[in-house]
This record gives C-alpha cells, sequence and structure tokens, in this order.
C-alpha cells in the first residue's frame, strides 16, 4: 500500500492541471486490473505459494476512452484463459454501431415498425440529421481503418463464409452477401481479416475480395476452408493457388437431401466411419469402399461423393492436430451466428454503408477478444505447415 500511494504522490506531482483526472483514473483502472488478476491467479505478481492457480503472462496495450481524455491501459495477460477487465465493456462499439444504424434508418424516414418502436424505447426520437451524421462518422473511420489495415505475416489456414442481409437500393429492399475472412496466422492466433458486401457470390467478387486481402498483405495461405461456391474455388486457383477444403458439415447436408428420411441416420453413420480413420490413406480406402455400398440404393448419392472425395478429405493432408478446426466452416459460422442475431434487431439496412458499419463493428471487437485468449494453434504444430519450421537447437557445453 506505501508503495502505492508513492507511485499516486509522484503521480500528482508531474501531472498538469488538465491531466489530473485522466492520470489518476488510468492510476485506479491499472491497480485495480492489477488486484482482479491476483485474485485471479490465487497470488500477486512473482509470489510463490501453494494456493497459485494461475499465473500472469504479459501485458496486452489498449486505449480507453473516457470522458477527461483516452487512457493508456496496459492489460494483464494470463497464462491459462483470457482477462478483460469488465470497465472496459467489450462489446460497447457495436452497441454504438447498432444505435447508429437504427437512428440513421429512423431521421431518413426508411425504418421499419420494429425499428421505430426501438427508437421510441431508447429515447432516441429527438435525434438530428447532423448528430446521426456525427456519430456514423466517428464508427466508420475506426471500423475501415481496422478492415483496410495491413495484414502482416503468413496465414496458412483461411476460413470464408457469406451471410445474407437485406438493404434498401434505389427504393427496393435487395438480399446482399457479407463476404467474411478469417484466418491463423504462423503464429497460431487467430485474426478477422476482412470484409466485403456484394449483390452475388459469382466468381468475380469472390476474385476482387481475394486480390483487395493480397494487396494488403496476405501470403503463406496453404488451405482456403469454405462451403462449395464454384466461383471462390476459381478465385482462389487464380489468386492464391491454395489448396480448397469444401466445408465437411455442409457436404454432410447436401447428402442427406438425396436420403429418405428413415434412411438419413445409416447414410450419416456409414459416411462417420469415413472420417474417424487415422490416416489420410485410410480415410480415402473407406471414402470409395462407402461410396460403392451406397452405390445401388443412392446413386445420387455415390455421385456426389465421387465428385467430393479430394475436396472433403483435403484436410487430411495437414498436420492432424488441426483437423477438428480445418474440416469445416464452423469456426467462422459462430462469428456469423452472432452478425445474424445483431442484425435481425435491424432488419432492413438503410444503405451498404450502414452494414459496413454495423457488421464492422462486430468484427472488430471480436478481432479484440481474439488477440487476448490463447493461440487458436500451436507452434508447434504450425512448424509443420510453415515454410519455416522450428528448430530446436542442442544445448552447448561450457
Amino acid at each position: 500500500m506505501t508503495h502505492d500511494r508513492m507511485q499516486l504522490s509522484e503521480l500528482l506531482e508531474k501531472a498538469g492541471a488538465d491531466d489530473i483526472v485522466r492520470d489518476m483514473i488510468g492510476f485506479v483502472a491499472q491497480r485495480l486490473m492489477e488486484l482482479d488478476v491476483d485474485n485471479r491467479c490465487g497470488a500477486g505478481r512473482g509470489e510463490r505459494t501453494d494456493a497459485r492457480t494461475n499465473s500472469r503472462n504479459g501485458f496486452r496495450d489498449r486505449e480507453w476512452d473516457t470522458r477527461a481524455g483516452t487512457v493508456a491501459l496496459r492489460i494483464p495477460k494470463l497464462r491459462s484463459g483470457s482477462y478483460f477487465p469488465p470497465f472496459l465493456e467489450p462489446r460497447r462499439t457495436a452497441e454504438k454501431a447498432l444505435a447508429a444504424v437504427i437512428q440513421e434508418a429512423y431521421v431518413q424516414g426508411i425504418s421499419t415498425r420494429s425499428v421505430d418502436d426501438l427508437v421510441q424505447a431508447m429515447g432516441m426520437s429527438g435525434i438530428s440529421k447532423s448528430q446521426v451524421s456525427r456519430l456514423c462518422a466517428e464508427i466508420d473511420e475506426r471500423v475501415q481503418t481496422f478492415l483496410q489495415r495491413p495484414i502482416e505475416g503468413d496465414w496458412p489456414y483461411l476460413w470464408i463464409d457469406a451471410t445474407y442481409l437485406k438493404v434498401r437500393q434505389a427504393g427496393r429492399i435487395v438480399s446482399v452477401a457479407a463476404i467474411i475472412a478469417i484466418g491463423t496466422n504462423s503464429d497460431g492466433r487467430r485474426e478477422v481479416l476482412g470484409m466485403q458486401v456484394g449483390a452475388s457470390e459469382a466468381e468475380p467478387f469472390w476474385t476482387d475480395f481475394l486480390r483487395a486481402l493480397a494487396r494488403r498483405g496476405l501470403r503463406g495461405v496453404k488451405l482456403v476452408i469454405s462451403d462449395a461456391h464454384e466461383g471462390l474455388k476459381a478465385a482462389v486457383r487464380k489468386v492464391i493457388s491454395a489448396t480448397w477444403q469444401r466445408c465437411r458439415v455442409h457436404f454432410m447436408r447436401n447428402v442427406l437431401v438425396h436420403a429418405p428420411t428413415g434412411q438419413r441416420r445409416m447414410v450419416s453413420a456409414l459416411i462417420a466411419t469415413i472420417f474417424a480413420q487415422e490416416t489420410e490413406a485410410a480415410a480415402r480406402d473407406q471414402w470409395r469402399t462407402v461410396a460403392d455400398q451406397l452405390r445401388d440404393r443412392f446413386p445420387k448419392i455415390a455421385r456426389l461423393m465421387d465428385d467430393a472425395e479430394s475436396d472433403v478429405l483435403a484436410h487430411m493432408g495437414f498436420p492432424r492436430e488441426h483437423w477438428a478446426k480445418i474440416h469445416s466452416t464452423n469456426p467462422i459460422e459462430r462469428l456469423n451466428a452472432e452478425i445474424k442475431r445483431r442484425t435481425d434487431v435491424v432488419g432492413i439496412f438503410p444503405n451498404e454503408a450502414a452494414i459496413y458499419r454495423l457488421v464492422g463493428a462486430l468484427l472488430l471487437e471480436q478481432n479484440d477478444e481474439w488477440a487476448l485468449q490463447r493461440r487458436y494453434m500451436t507452434l508447434e504444430t504450425l512448424a509443420e505447415v510453415g515454410d519455416n519450421p522450428v528448430v530446436s537447437l542442442s544445448a552447448v557445453t561450457v
């Protein structure tokens, strides 16, 4: 406690009158985080005790915007699990973006009844167009900075998926695709890499999206995981020359459509034996065996399996430790589910910029949360995929 008082005294002596409140906020916030982390670890920093349940693993810098100004914080990181101080409100940007989209629809007179009810409930009916414009500009700047940032390093795995949203265009309500890409880099970290909105999922759209990622620095991609989009497959071959993995979950759905309801469990169990194999060679042998077993009764399923073998089993050419994470688009599907939950509140977006505003804010915050979590994949297993394997040095004898 004496040490804390000395730190606070020095802070007050050095700070100017305008900075005292801001620096006091920063000091108190830092101490709150330190105490919180001590409690979570069961011991203070450097303290040796049998009661310790976790330990620190450095810090992560983050700016905190307060009414007194921007405060620079050092958020402690934990070796096991993640830590995020509750007072930072991790969802604040997305909530502001949602409010901005709702307000924009309201002031332009193109909102739905549900949006009108929300505006009244949130006490925003007195909002002016100029106020909405300022709020939108503030959020747009931050979101675009995030979406256009340089992409650094190698990214062995890339997941791409699209979610569909409704937007007003030239007086009509149309459905557009919001394409999202996430990746795992050679350091084992996940990040949101990009987003683009378009009217279709044709090859030119996918090609433009991948080229935009490449211009920002995307490189080192070994495997692209997505649903069966022919346009995307062609764009992958053209732009980044990576292997393509067809989402196993979507493939199973496509297969079961061709099986009678009463036979679907049997068909699913047969195909599941393929994915239970320990090696790629064994899985391919089992794939052909199962296809032949189904051929007489379900010829459409057999033909589908004949055509999809290489694409559905592509992930088995990579480290076994990664198979559970790269055989499907599940990692990005969970993100899309959260986006749909938030965008359903809006219903119909007033314009395309509003989609970028809300979805981009959600992606930014998801990226921040991933940065606080432990590695998605280990360095040792990723060394088998990358071009720069980890080298172990022998001990030096003195």
